[in-house]
């Protein structure tokens, strides 16, 4: 049998109401097609990985609001709380050429493209809004945002995990 890869897609930080709905804060680089009803997700528990099949899903401030089928009572969800939910690797999206999942990108060493001197390591990724930003942590520095343009980001090797990147002029003073 082979071994599954989960992916970490949110976390479930609240209970909301009676009827079994949690409150979940997304990790996901799609959260409208992770959380689609009849989507599967899975939370870790002693003896392995949970399946959860979601029956609704709505946006409620900056929270998703999820049901799963079989738990639709708050006593059945409560010990859910704090807990990581996970996607199977063979539920995940297919992505199209030159498009990576979060977790590809955070760890990249980024090169200067003139010098080729590495400039520091993507440690977070940012999503405030029409394109990410990625936080690149500097020795001895402040972290550097960097958004993630054609005109910036000029190329990226998953094999040695390194990016190559232009930063616009005036965006590291």
């Amino acid at each position: 049998m082979t071994e599954t890869n989960y992916y970490e897609v949110g976390t479930i930080v609240n209970t909301h109401g009676i009827q079994g709905e949690v409150r979940v804060i997304a990790t996901t680089d799609f959260p409208e097609l992770r959380f689609k009803k009849g989507q599967r997700l899975f939370i870790q528990q002693n003896q392995g990985y949970l399946p959860l099949e979601i029956t609704g899903h709505r946006i409620h401030k900056q929270f998703h609001l999820l049901t799963f089928k079989d738990y639709q009572d708050i006593n059945l969800v409560e010990p859910f709380k704090g807990k990581l939910l996970y996607v199977a690797e063979a539920d995940q999206q297919k992505l199209a050429p030159n498009e990576y999942y979060y977790r590809d990108i955070i760890g990249l060493t980024i090169l200067d493209h003139e010098t080729k001197e590495p400039l520091g390591k993507v440690k977070e990724i940012l999503a405030p809004g029409a394109n990410d930003v990625w936080v690149i942590q500097r020795p001895g520095q402040a972290d550097l945002l960097l958004p993630f343009l054609k005109s910036v980001v000029l190329a990226i090797d998953l094999t040695t995990k390194k990016a190559l990147v232009e930063v616009p002029a005036g965006l590291d003073d």
